[in-house]
């Protein structure tokens, strides 16, 4: 393996010189590339020689490109029998945002400068994070590709720019009480009323409201058991992580509500579903969405334009911080860890990363002045 200057002499006459850096791969067959400048052929000679030790070199003529890497991505996906949802996130990323900008390129080719424009036209063109979602999924292409080293060294694309930190204000991303007592009294029939109360006061994700069977409503304990969930698509599967597997404890609000509604609630199909179609099937997702969004007009629970005010995860939101708000304020005054729990978060850092300034502070400067007297005595 070396690095040697190349000098020849065109048909007209014209003197030219490169830089040629000669190798043998780990398969043992030799390879010849050649480059303009003696640092790019330096630098190409040190990384094609740590590549070889560690058995991980493609000769550029033997690559695929990032397109034939991002299909055999998706199909590792469909392989591992990974969530449609998620395939289809996965083909969206690549379809959309990756293959337009560096799918021809293949990946013996992908340089440091390559890999970084890249990566900054993402966070040109796309929202921060957007673009931290497509990067995690390029990231994940050339893994599968055995080419996660390409992106060694590369800084990667963080949710939002350091010092920055968007916080759940009440009001703004999620109702307050009196918006949510105004939805409950505008919910019309059971099923709404059933629907808005399990969501708002027992933190259940869409996705574990659409999936939620009878069988999980313990009504002799007054808890709600999250066994599943029901994708995008209406697909019944597992829960979103393992710690999402909980019991719930369930408001007698929410049980009176349960209860009138499984009298009127169709008993057909075979799944069993708390808020299931007319034929007995997992409501789809845009569909309940479409039902929150008229109770919030009718409701007037709108912003400036008369349109809905809050995103589908705001009940959620408004259930963490119920559990977190101190007791004269209406809350549980609940402690982190209990909080975690209650809405199936896989870490306390996601749970204090989310809500944690909503916690009520207990010091005081009162509190403060004993504390430094008693010590100082």
């Amino acid at each position: 393996m070396s690095v040697r200057k190349r000098k020849w002499v065109t048909r007209l006459g014209e003197a030219k010189e490169a830089w040629v850096v000669d190798y043998t791969d780990q398969q043992g067959d030799r390879h010849i590339r050649t480059f303009e400048r003696k640092k790019e052929a330096d630098d190409y000679h040190a990384t094609v020689k740590v590549h070889v030790r560690e058995g991980v070199h493609v000769a550029p003529h033997r690559s695929i490109t990032v397109a034939a890497a991002a299909e055999n991505w998706i199909k590792s996906a469909e392989s591992a029998a990974l969530e449609r949802a998620t395939i289809e996130v996965y083909r969206g990323h690549a379809r959309i945002h990756i293959l337009p900008r560096i799918g021809k390129v293949k990946l013996a080719n992908l340089t440091l400068p390559k890999v970084e424009a890249f990566r900054d036209d993402l966070l040109n063109g796309l929202s921060r994070p957007m673009a931290r979602k497509v990067w995690v999924s390029f990231k994940s292409i050339l893994r599968t590709a055995k080419c996660a080293h390409v992106v060694d060294g590369v800084k990667t694309i963080k949710a939002r720019p350091r010092g920055e930190r968007v916080l759940v204000e009440q009001g703004r991303d999620f109702p307050t009480p009196a918006e949510i007592k105004r939805l409950v009294e505008e919910a019309k029939g059971s099923r709404q009323r059933a629907l808005v109360l399990t969501a708002a006061l027992c933190g259940l994700r869409a996705s574990e409201l659409r999936g939620l069977r009878w069988s999980d409503v313990k009504l002799e304990t007054s808890e709600l058991e999250v066994r599943q969930r029901a994708d995008r698509y209406g697909e019944i599967g597992q829960p979103k992580t393992p710690s999402s597997v909980r019991t719930v404890p369930c408001p007698p609000e929410v049980l009176a509500a349960l209860k009138e509604w499984k009298l009127a609630c169709p008993k057909v199909g075979e799944l069993g579903l708390v808020f299931p179609t007319r034929t007995g099937r997992a409501e789809l997702h845009v569909s309940v969405w479409r039902g929150l969004k008229r109770l919030m007009v009718a409701a007037h629970v709108v912003n400036k334009a008369g349109k809905p005010k809050y995103g589908p995860h705001a009940l959620r939101h408004f259930y963490a911080s119920w559990c977190i708000n101190p007791k004269e304020r209406g809350g549980r005054e609940l402690p982190p860890k209990m909080v975690q729990a209650l809405l199936g978060h896989s870490s306390i850092v996601m749970t204090l990363d989310r809500y944690g300034h909503l916690f009520p502070s207990k010091g005081d400067q009162s509190e403060l002045a004993d504390a430094s007297r008693a010590l100082l005595a």
